[in-house]
């Protein structure tokens, strides 16, 4: 039998491993009681440059924006009180609060130090996860009880039509605006690469083919709330897998900061929209992430070596995100981040993570009084 050293274990050091390091703490665990194991010991590491590379200002998330472990106090707060104003208060009472980049930025960076994360990381890739006698094995960094896996996204998506051609830059990689720019896409950084490129004096052609939806949030808001949650969870998995793939269609916020530049650039002639590509010099894609655990070689392989129950493209989870046919009363595994989508369909938000985080601090502790 091997022995499990007593720590809980999180792999991937982004930011949903860092909403549940920082939930963790909260709920009593002192930072030697967590091993952290990731590439980059900045949790925003991997989202930083996504975000500056779309010229991102504000963030999509409304009040719950944060990676505290409770809602109050949040950015708002923080806000209020720098500006000496009520303003930012009731932008969030009424969900419509939108902490800037900086902001989210800073208050990851002033949580990283407060909260101890530098002393719980270690800078290591686990390639293999497996259960074992004691718990689970991570590769050869030891055996864990209790495992949070928050991998993040596999990738970025590129049209494989498109993966060979020179013109094409993904929207979340580093890049300027040529003169015509033809951008793949109907999403957030889809619609933001709109505005940005037109920003800059080029002439745009949206090229997609089908309308986006227009919706605040990537997830509807009912799906937040407990009751939405749990009519989520009574689904069938044929009509999970449905409704899942409903959500990954294109969306971004309505709104006359988007409508108005948009309309007044096609006046102009110098916004359109087609269905194919049109010979432009630079194209964008901006299709967001490869899609499913298939692409995610420690997910593949814990699929494989476990045979766990999948759906499409997606691990079945129990309501809170554990993996039933590895979790009982003695340990815990359990994914966050996008992977969780089948436990939480907003589960790559920032609310999402926080979700998947209180779930499986509740059953360290259950585990520990027993």
């Amino acid at each position: 039998m091997q022995e499990s050293d007593g720590r809980v274990a999180i792999v991937g050091g982004g930011l949903a491993g860092f909403v549940a390091y920082a939930t963790l703490r909260h709920g009593g665990l002192e930072p030697e009681e967590i091993a952290v194991f990731g590439r980059d010991s900045d949790p925003a590491g991997a989202w930083r440059p996504r975000a500056a590379a779309i010229r991102q200002q504000f963030m999509r998330s409304e009040s719950d924006g944060h990676c505290l472990p409770t809602s109050f106090p949040g950015l708002a707060v923080r806000d209020a009180v720098r500006k000496r104003s009520p303003a930012p208060l009731v932008r969030s009472v009424l969900d419509r609060y939108h902490p800037t980049v900086a902001d989210f930025l800073e208050h990851v960076a002033e949580l990283r130090e407060r909260s101890g994360w530098d002393a719980s990381f270690r800078a290591a890739h686990v390639s293999s996860l497996r259960s074992v006698d004691g718990g689970f094995a991570l590769g050869g960094h030891g055996v864990f009880r209790h495992v949070l896996v928050a991998p993040g996204h596999p990738g970025l998506f590129v049209p494989p039509e498109l993966e060979d051609d020179r013109r094409v830059v993904h929207a979340y990689e580093p890049h300027d605006y040529a003169e015509r720019v033809e951008v793949v896409g109907a999403g957030m950084a889809a619609a933001t690469e709109w505005l940005n490129a037109l920003a800059s004096g080029a002439s745009v052609v949206s090229v997609r083919r089908r309308e986006p939806q227009r919706r605040p949030l990537n997830v509807p808001r009912p799906f937040f709330t407990k009751r939405g949650l749990d009519a989520f969870h009574a689904t069938t998995p044929s009509e999970r897998t449905r409704f899942l793939a409903r959500l990954s269609e294109p969306s971004y916020p309505p709104g006359r900061a988007w409508d108005e530049p948009l309309a007044d650039a096609a006046r102009e002639g110098r916004f359109r929209v087609t269905a194919e590509l049109n010979g432009a010099n630079q194209v964008i894609c901006a299709t967001g992430f490869r899609r499913g655990f298939a692409h995610d070689p420690l997910l593949a392989g814990l699929v494989a070596e476990h045979a766990l129950e999948t759906h499409e493209r997606w691990i079945v989870l129990a309501p809170d995100a554990t993996v039933p046919r590895l979790t009982d009363e003695t340990q815990t595994l359990a994914l966050t981040g996008v992977p969780s989508q089948w436990a939480y369909p907003a589960a790559d938000t920032l609310v999402g993570m926080k979700y998947v985080a209180h779930g499986f601090l509740r059953r360290v502790k259950r585990c520990r009084t027993r």
